[in-house]
């Protein structure tokens, strides 16, 4: 059985954090809550579940504190969840099964992100996957009998795990505001985030 790590970004979550954790407490082997910023009683909601909670100040970089959570991660797969999901008991199921039975060349699991259109979110589709579950330190391997190279892809893994996205507010405001401080300030979007901003 694999040791899973949970990381979180959080911010001003008291309405849903509990509903989260709840959700996953007993699915993983550790869990790192990294505050950036909350003004309300998230980080006291936090220490209910565990005592590595971890203050960053943010720099509209979602990035930036997603790599320091990873970072304070000691397990073997590192889940990366956020506040307004939840995972139903056959989800539950799902995840402990995956986690009993897990193939150790699996680096990167992709579980389905649902309910996407229920809370008038940006997006066009219900249902897609999305990596949620990552090998913490990745483990390099020879291929080919003859000019053997090293493999450079992540093995994948598509679960039938889905995760429900229950957002309490469309999150398109902050996203513009962020792209457009970003575009202010010279730095350049890549082709995947030029085509979410268009």
């Amino acid at each position: 059985m694999i040791t899973i790590s949970l990381c979180m970004i959080v911010k001003n979550e008291e309405r849903v954090l509990k509903r989260c954790l709840d959700s996953v407490r007993d699915l993983v082997d550790e869990i790192i809550i990294v505050d950036t910023g909350s003004t309300d009683a998230t980080k006291r909601i936090a220490a209910g579940y565990t005592d590595k909670i971890y203050d960053l100040t943010w720099n509209d970089d979602f990035s930036a504190a997603r790599n320091f959570a990873f970072s304070k991660a000691t397990k073997e797969y590192i889940y990366s969840a956020d506040a307004d999901e939840v995972l139903s008991e056959e989800n539950r199921r799902r995840f402990r099964l995956l986690k009993e039975t897990l193939l150790p060349e699996i680096e990167i699991v992709q579980m389905k992100y649902g309910n996407q259109l229920q809370n008038g979110t940006v997006y066009n589709f219900d249902e897609e996957y999305r990596p949620k579950l990552f090998r913490r330190l990745r483990s390099f391997v020879w291929e080919e009998p003859i000019h053997e190279t090293v493999r450079l892809e992540p093995v994948v893994y598509d679960s039938d795990i889905v995760i429900t996205h229950m957002p309490e507010q469309n999150h398109a405001g902050r996203d513009l505001a962020n792209f457009r401080k970003q575009i202010a300030q010279g730095r350049r979007l890549s082709r995947r985030l030029y085509g979410m901003y268009a």
